[in-house]
């Protein structure tokens, strides 16, 4: 691997941000919620050759899983830069100490070298990083930052806080199929006005009944794009980096949580009052999701149907995206339109500046 960038000196001071502890009066709590990006700002769109900053905010990536995200993005066409001592890092159940991770984060967004920010995998503590991030340089400089799962929280909090389109879409140690290279090729490099995602074929084939598609309520709905994996998006209730969800489209995944517990985290987005505002919901592909067989459990689908089927909106289970193979790129922040009809998913502008 001869495209490496050895990162020598850190940013600055990084900048904190805090939440303010006083009692919230109705109006103050009606202001809060009402948080969402004023303006919306769309990174570059990315080109074959373009130089690709890797970063790890959350767990560690093991070596082999290292070695497969090279040949990854390398293989989509892209020049790779990294700090190799810094994203290998392990500090327990982390890529390095807090500190660490949010320099990096820092770190590529102001490096006017580097195109777009690849988080090359999951696992937790994005985060635990939010309060070191510089959004106001990042606000300046903004470029194309991917990943899913526990990077759902960096996807948020930056959102949040720039107004920078984010996108959920797969890690560097992601199974890089056809179906999603070629959605994460047409969402990050392309100049559609408006691009169609439905659903691949396989899916329709797999055993696994998790991949099987659900209509839980029937309809059409646009709005905008937040949502991300169905933990972090609870976790980060009641925080500075809580989006509005009134009149969004929001989009869930979760992968090895039992009914309960999904149960659990979609009423407290319910008891919120958040996510009844919504335009439309979409739930993903939800892998080991399943009650056991000696469990006393609602399943996956009856679940789903009591906890969203009393919502006057469109709700629909089994888009292809979450912790599987065939994993389509979600911008945060764009104008959408779902449809339950032909379970698919249209974005109704570009979500990178041609």
């Amino acid at each position: 691997m001869n495209r490496r960038k050895f990162y020598k000196n850190a940013l600055g001071a990084l900048a904190a941000t805090t939440l303010t502890a006083s009692p919230l009066s109705a109006k103050n709590e009606a202001h809060r919620l009402k948080n969402f990006p004023r303006r919306i700002i769309k990174p570059p769109r990315l080109k074959i050759g373009a130089n690709i900053g890797l970063i790890a905010p959350s767990s560690p990536i093991p070596l082999n899983r290292w070695q497969q995200t090279i040949k990854n993005l390398e293989g989509m066409g892209f020049n790779l830069f990294y700090d190799e001592k810094a994203v290998l890092s392990k500090y327990g159940y982390l890529a390095g100490s807090d500190e660490l991770r949010a320099e990096e984060v820092n770190r590529m967004f102001a490096d006017k070298n580097i195109d777009g920010i690849w988080c090359v995998r999951g696992g937790y503590g994005s985060a635990r990083i939010l309060d070191q991030l510089d959004y106001k340089m990042i606000k300046r400089n903004p470029k194309v930052l991917i990943g899913y799962s526990d990077i759902t929280a960096l996807l948020h909090g930056i959102f949040r806080k720039t107004g920078l389109v984010c996108f959920h879409g797969p890690v560097g140690t992601s199974t890089y199929s056809k179906y999603t290279i070629k959605n994460v090729t047409n969402v990050l490099m392309s100049s559609k006005d408006s691009y169609k995602i439905e659903l691949p074929p396989e899916n329709l084939t797999e055993l696994d009944s998790a991949y099987a598609p659900l209509v839980i309520n029937n309809g059409i709905a646009t709005g905008r794009l937040i949502g991300g994996n169905l933990t972090l998006v609870s976790s980060l209730m009641g925080t500075p980096y809580q989006l509005n969800m009134k009149g969004k489209l929001i989009f869930l995944e979760d992968i090895g949580e039992k009914p309960y517990r999904l149960d659990r985290m979609l009423t407290q987005l319910l008891i919120s009052g958040e996510l009844q505002k919504a335009a439309g919901i979409i739930l993903g592909v939800f892998i080991d999701c399943e009650a056991g067989k000696n469990d006393n459990s609602l399943s996956l689908r009856e679940m789903f149907k009591d906890r969203l089927g009393h919502l006057d909106i469109p709700v629909i289970y089994g888009l292809s995206f979450g912790h599987i193979s065939n994993n389509f790129t979600i911008p945060m922040g764009i104008n959408a339109r779902l449809n339950t009809n032909d379970k698919s998913l249209t974005l109704l502008e570009n979500a990178v500046k041609t």
